[in-house]
């Protein structure tokens, strides 16, 4: 998750900024930030997510969220318009970044279970 000067998650951030402190000073954290919206690679019911331990190992990898809901049904891009979490990664450049969220994308693995058409 991106970070800022002091430790300050974005969160952290937007909520001091929502109760009227000054947050005009804030800097992210030295080094090359980078996240990726995990897709989803195929229609279906989301069932499980497997190897997430592994990828917040990868070197650079700072967290791995998993968003998407047990039973909740998934829809790919472009047709759908979520995604089933998040990863995030710091490294000294953006090309360090990137090479750990393709990595850490790598160990993960998805579980679905079919969707069925409904016939009227």
């Amino acid at each position: 998750m991106l970070r800022f000067a002091g430790g300050v998650s974005l969160e952290e951030l937007i909520l001091r900024h929502a109760i009227g402190e000054d947050v005009s000073g804030a800097r992210l954290e030295q080094g090359a930030h980078a996240v990726m919206m995990i897709p989803i690679p195929r229609e279906g019911i989301f069932e499980s997510a497997a190897g997430i331990e592994i990828a917040q190992a990868i070197p650079g990898v700072e967290d791995v969220v998993i968003t998407a809901k047990q039973g909740q049904a998934m829809i790919p891009l472009p047709e759908g318009a979520s995604y089933l979490g998040f990863i995030f990664a710091r490294a000294e450049n953006p090309e360090q970044a990137v090479a750990a969220l393709r990595e850490a994308h790598a160990c993960l693995k998805f579980n679905f279970a079919l969707t069925l058409p409904v016939v009227k």
